[in-house]
């Protein structure tokens, strides 16, 4: 398996242009740097980064120290201060991960385009994007980036650029890169040694070390430490939540903000001392030699070893850095007293987007691909209640409906809400942008850049103009309302109550957005639950 590094040859500085929300100068210079331009002093040295359309922009700023070789499965150590000015002009090393053949010649490629540069463990670094770098306390939001726990980084895609909300909202956008999959969630305490306790969390360590990063330095960035909204998408969104239940994370995260991912319990630590007992046993004990090993050679040994005796690299429930159970059970825990809002998309699989057959399956062929393909022996009375729930949706889009089924997200917004201390909120994305004849849909990540105010960037996810920006004004004003104040309602959508079980109000994002009540629930009360990432990607057929 080739681990080589893989570049995007896209312009840096290009991925803020044609942002919908426009400079104030736009036929005057847009891009500012020089000895005496946008340097900024942090704890642990000054840095240099440049304007662009009136944002002032720091890439790759270091939070924590290499995690190679004697720092592998520690937790995070400060970096060492640095004398001078150190260049933040651009994105710093991602995580070491694998991506062999991802960037095949296909739709999902031209869709996502992802952005990946060097790897290395060096790659405890972040990005700020911010108004001015004054002492005025803006909200601040950090972006915790999806790709599960094994794969991602701070800029994988366009949609993550943090210059068009931190302009239009006058925020301040930082976004985190940190260890993952074998490197961030290796159990090695069996080794014996006390020293590698914490060796199976040090991947979300690091987000409390970026966390604290931002308590100390935000205020240089023109940033307010006391109002930190954390948010994440896909495997994002449930680093947020694991965030949020951490005991240390109490009094860095102020807000929370999950997409299309959640979480209400973390890992089985007994399995996950038995996927890291097997791996020392092929170095027979050995944990020096696996600290040692280039990283390479590493993440293809506990990958081997993971297939051949089951377990996977996450989060786990040790009861000292993330809390065994259920993370909401405790009304006196911190997180009770921070706001949550979760969304996610109706078509997180757009089974049709690049099988255009399936987009004329008539409503018989629907049930019994429900039925035979996702295993619900209910499927007709599933999708007949889908369909009176939203009668304008043909049946491709009832079965994707089903495969994005809310289960997950309703439980968590449950379980936050029984701590009966801050109000959650739940959403639900449903704009099908005129991409792919019209079968791209809410896809999962689709909404990303409608928060961010990036539609007319990632117009591979939109088609760019103005509808698509008319759904992001609606979105991100109501994501900035939530960053301020703790509550998503203002003048651009229509009245968001907070969530309770029994109404369960759901905000559905569109061109012209509102407000239902369970609108799935007869729905998700027949289904047989399932694993949509793992069924989903059975083949799809329509007859």
């Amino acid at each position: 398996m080739s681990l080589k590094p893989f570049r995007i040859l896209v312009p840096v500085l290009l991925m803020a242009a044609g942002c919908g929300t426009q400079p104030a100068a736009e036929d005057g210079q847009r891009l500012f740097i020089g000895d005496d331009i946008a340097i900024t002093q942090t704890t642990y040295g000054t840095v240099q980064g440049y304007i662009l359309d009136d944002v002032y922009t720091y890439l790759g700023i270091p939070y924590g120290a290499p995690t190679g070789g004697e720092n592998r499965f520690m937790p995070p150590k400060e970096p060492a201060r640095w004398e001078g000015v150190r260049p933040a002009l651009f994105y710093g090393n991602d995580a070491p991960q694998g991506h062999d053949n991802k960037w095949r010649n296909n739709a999902g490629t031209f869709t996502d385009h992802w952005n990946y540069y060097d790897y290395s463990e060096d790659c405890l670094n972040l990005n700020v994007w911010t108004p001015a770098p004054d002492a005025k306390k803006r909200p601040v939001l950090v972006w915790m980036h999806g790709g599960g726990f094994a794969s991602g980084n701070s800029i994988e895609q366009d949609g993550y650029n943090g210059a068009n909300l931190a302009r239009s909202g006058d925020v301040v956008f930082v976004s985190v890169n940190h260890r993952l999959n074998v490197f961030g969630f290796s159990d090695l305490s069996a080794c014996g040694d006390p020293a590698f306790a914490q060796s199976g969390n040090v991947g979300v360590l690091d987000l409390l070390a970026a966390l604290r990063w931002v308590h100390d330095n935000i205020a240089n960035f023109g940033g307010d430490p006391g109002n930190v909204t954390i948010m994440g998408q896909s495997g994002g969104g449930a680093k947020v939540c694991n965030v949020l239940a951490m005991p240390a994370s109490k009094g860095l995260v102020h807000k929370v903000v999950g997409l299309s991912g959640n979480a209400v319990t973390a890992a089985d630590p007994v399995a996950s001392r038995a996927l890291g007992a097997a791996i020392l046993k092929e170095v027979r004990g050995d944990v020096k030699k696996l600290q040692n090993m280039p990283w390479e050679e590493y993440y293809a040994l506990a990958n081997r070893v993971a297939a051949q005796v089951g377990g996977s690299f996450a989060p786990i429930a040790d009861g000292t850095d993330i809390p065994s159970g259920n993370f909401f059970a405790d009304a006196n825990a911190a997180s009770a007293q921070v706001p949550l809002m979760l969304c996610t998309t109706s078509s997180e699989f757009s089974l049709s987007k690049e099988n255009a057959q399936l987009e004329a399956i008539s409503f018989e062929d629907a049930v019994a691909m429900v039925r035979d393909n996702y295993g619900q022996p209910k499927a007709e009375e599933l999708l007949k209640s889908l369909q009176a729930a939203f009668p304008d949706k043909k049946p491709i889009e009832l079965i994707n409906m089903t495969v994005a089924h809310r289960t997950n997200v309703l439980a968590t917004a449950d379980s936050k809400y029984g701590q009966h201390g801050a109000p959650v909120y739940l959403a639900l994305f449903d704009y099908n942008a005129p991409l792919f004849d019209g079968r791209i849909r809410a896809f999962h990540c689709s909404d990303i850049c409608y928060w961010f105010r990036n539609t007319d960037l990632m117009v591979t996810h939109t088609g760019g103009g103005s509808e698509p920006r008319k759904v992001s004004d609606q979105m991100s004003a109501a994501l900035l309302a939530f960053m301020r104040t703790g509550d998503p309602n203002c003048a651009e959508i229509p009245q968001w109550p907070a969530y309770n079980p029994e109404e369960a109000p759901t905000m559905i994002f569109g061109i012209k957005s509102e407000v239902r009540n369970a609108p799935d629930r007869e729905a998700l009360s027949l289904m047989e639950n399932f694993n949509p990432w793992r069924m989903a990607r059975r083949p799809a057929a329509a007859k």
